[in-house]
């Protein structure tokens, strides 16, 4: 009697222990449920504090935002450390250029000296729709008018348009522009200059007004001004080799504008 009374107190006392032991361990996960919980909150406001802060802190400072936050979203270590890497090089590359504004103009001289009458150099000059058959970059030129011709060129991989306006012309002296574009537009002006009978320097201005990430570019690595240089060279070539072989062939435009009227016409 005493061996089943004992048994029964055993079992008794072994149950109570196992209630007691499950009551703590889910007093110990609500509790820690409840530390973690607090934990959770304190990160996501010292989190939205650093990010406040290092919005404000420059390129890096958003770099850094943004390889937190790839951690935060379960990518790895090293997606994380890319997110960092590709913001910072976008951040940097927009303080460089500047976000949506215009780029600063760049001022680009060149001159180049063409054997032959400047009468044909210029007569050959103003015809415009021609470049495309001798200059690389230039894919068509329109003349809408005496006065405005509407142009297209490649750009690296892509192509850019634009309209100019002829703000002066003077036969055998100067032509002077004005240009607009979606993508920058270049104004600027070219003269013609007897250095002899046979023998015209052709001296060209241009302010080049850049906009986008790929003119701004071109725009720091003075680019427009090695291809302004190398397209003078292809007009030299094809006047030497073509022009001055049937001068009789090249029929310019001999009008004169003013003030962007045409004020006289050929004769």
């Amino acid at each position: 009697m005493k061996t089943r009374t004992g048994a029964a107190l055993g079992t008794a006392a072994g149950a109570g222990g196992a209630v007691a032991a499950l009551s703590a361990r889910r007093l110990g996960r609500r509790v820690l449920g409840g530390l973690v919980t607090r934990f959770e909150r304190r990160l996501e406001r010292e989190t939205r504090s650093l990010v406040a802060k290092a919005e404000q802190a420059g390129p890096l400072g958003r770099a850094a935002v943004a390889g937190v936050k790839a951690l935060r979203e379960g990518k790895s270590p090293f997606r994380a450390l890319l997110s960092f890497g590709w913001t910072a090089l976008k951040e940097t590359l927009a303080g460089i250029f500047g976000r949506g504004r215009r780029g600063k103009p760049t001022n680009i001289v060149e001159q180049i000296d063409v054997g032959a009458p400047r009468r044909l150099v210029y007569d050959q000059w103003t015809r415009f729709q021609d470049y495309p058959s001798f200059m690389k970059k230039v894919v068509s030129v329109d003349q809408a008018s005496d006065a405005k011709l509407n142009w297209k060129a490649k750009i690296f991989w892509s192509s850019r348009t634009w309209e100019s306006t002829i703000t002066e012309q003077i036969p055998d002296e100067h032509i002077v522009w004005r240009s607009k574009g979606p993508k920058g537009h270049v104004d600027g002006a070219v003269s013609f200059h007897e250095l002899a009978p046979n023998l015209t320097r052709v001296l060209l201005v241009l302010e080049y007004h850049p906009q986008g990430f790929f003119e701004r570019t071109g725009n720091l690595w003075r680019a427009q001004g090695r291809r302004a240089r190398l397209e003078l060279k292809h007009f030299r070539r094809h006047v030497m080799t073509r022009s001055l072989i049937a001068p009789g062939e090249v029929e310019g435009w001999r009008g004169e504008i003013r003030g962007g009227e045409v004020v006289a016409t050929p004769e």
